[in-house]
């Protein structure tokens, strides 16, 4: 870390991408002149702004800032200190002016996970070459100092396991299917007319934005080069109101939970579905709201929670981040020299869990024994089950598993329509341990 040695000159920002979190750094900035001049020992100030619309009304006073329409010319003007990035995407000006910033020997902040989840390393390795940083608080759960907290505060820890429900949209879905009792395809429509997902949808429920935030937090945890195409992702469309409620039963709630963890057969990571206690605090947590658990050798748990998205939690994060670059402080990108972060060998297999088990049975005698068959040749051993009435031809039975593999899983799964007692597909969800 070094500090800036004439800290009566002002920070000079550039800031390209004038959406929700563009304005709201703008509205920071303005608000709290003197209050982040005191806490920094600097002004902060805004030069020059750029996006694709200057008519647009953004319900803020630009009127004092250059504009450039090219965020190329943007990053390399020479009354910019810092760009900041917030136009989003990990090709094309986003990619092109953070380089370009960098080698005009300016530092980056930067909201975008996914130009990081693809291009990390090599743009930690252009900035470290140049003597610039990286800053990336709002890339990763909104508001919550995640990013921050491992590269800083539990610096002293060799990371175990770094955890979350890091989609608020997600968790929204799936929380309104609950307490309202609806099925995914109309609460899917009722986000999209809220505005809450993404204009590719599946970026969302797909587990794709979440899953470049669980790489990013992966990268810093274990010291590895950021391997977001090493990330096992899976949405959460599959999920039924069913599940839902029979989960709950169980004493579970399901979410879609991101898990990364250095294992002897490599590096894991998954943003799938998962169930989690109903009375841990991912259990807990509903609506829109982020939560990261990291836990440390010496630190054990820690639980991060807040606004995971928005105006004022990602332009807080971003601003964090200026404040840092302001008062001199300047770390390598993840945490680590780039050049130290090693290639990470991708677990072929997960660590062993309990699973939950959904399955249509057949009202025939010796079901239950055949299924229980089937389970035990594949290795799987029953923990908890419960068979529910029916008024058809088949009954909805759930079972909770001992801690085995998804292989297990998946061959218990394939050899059960030869019992010829089990109705439908088979549904099958990891329960993790908290």
């Amino acid at each position: 870390m070094s500090r800036a040695t004439d800290s009566a000159q002002p920070l000079r920002l550039g800031i390209a991408g004038l959406g929700t979190v563009g304005i709201g750094v703008v509205k920071i900035v303005q608000r709290h002149a003197a209050m982040l001049a005191a806490r920094s020992g600097r002004p902060v100030t805004i030069t020059a702004v750029s996006a694709r619309d200057r008519t647009k009304n953004r319900d803020a006073d630009l009127s004092d800032y250059a504009w450039e329409t090219d965020p190329v010319a943007l990053a390399t003007r020479e009354d910019v200190d810092v760009f900041v990035e917030l136009m989003g995407g990990h090709e094309g000006p986003a990619k092109e002016a953070t380089e370009a910033a960098l080698k005009a020997g300016k530092d980056v902040v930067t909201a975008n996970k996914a130009l990081l989840a693809h291009h990390g390393q090599a743009l930690a390795e252009l900035a470290e070459s140049l003597g610039r940083t990286i800053r990336y608080e709002a890339a990763v759960a909104g508001g919550i100092p995640v990013i921050k907290s491992l590269t800083e505060g539990l610096a002293g820890n060799g990371m175990r396991r770094v955890m979350g429900v890091m989609n608020g949209t997600c968790n929204y879905i799936l929380t309104r299917m609950e307490e309202a009792g609806l099925p995914y395809d109309t609460v899917f429509e009722e986000a999209r007319q809220l505005g809450y997902l993404e204009a590719d949808p599946n970026l969302d429920v797909g587990g794709i934005d979440a899953g470049h935030k669980l790489a990013i937090l992966a990268a810093i945890a274990f010291g590895t080069q950021v391997s977001f195409d090493d990330v096992v992702l899976e949405g959460i469309g599959r999920i039924s109101i069913d599940d839902i409620r029979r989960a709950g039963d169980m004493g579970y709630k399901i979410k879609l939970l991101g898990v990364a963890q250095m294992t002897g057969r490599g590096l894991e990571q998954r943003m799938t579905p998962c169930l989690v206690p109903s009375s841990s605090p991912l259990g807990q947590l509903s609506g829109g709201t982020n939560m990261v658990v990291l836990e440390g050798d010496s630190v054990g748990q820690i639980v991060l929670r807040g606004a995971g998205a928005g105006e004022g939690p990602t332009a807080s994060a971003v601003m964090g981040d200026v404040m840092d670059l302001a008062r001199g402080m300047r770390l390598p990108v993840f945490g680590q020299p780039a050049a130290s972060l090693a290639t990470p060998t991708p677990a072929v297999t997960a660590i062993a869990a309990p699973y939950y088990l959904r399955l249509q049975l057949s009202d025939k005698p010796g079901a239950l024994a055949k299924v229980a068959t089937v389970l035990g040749e594949a290795g799987v051993s029953i923990s908890r089950m419960r068979q529910y009435g029916h008024a058809d031809t088949a009954a909805p039975v759930l079972i909770v598993t001992h801690k085995t593999t998804r292989d297990a899983i998946d061959a218990a799964i394939s050899a059960l329509p030869a019992t010829r007692v089990v109705e439908g597909e088979p549904v099958a969800i990891r329960i993790e341990e908290l």
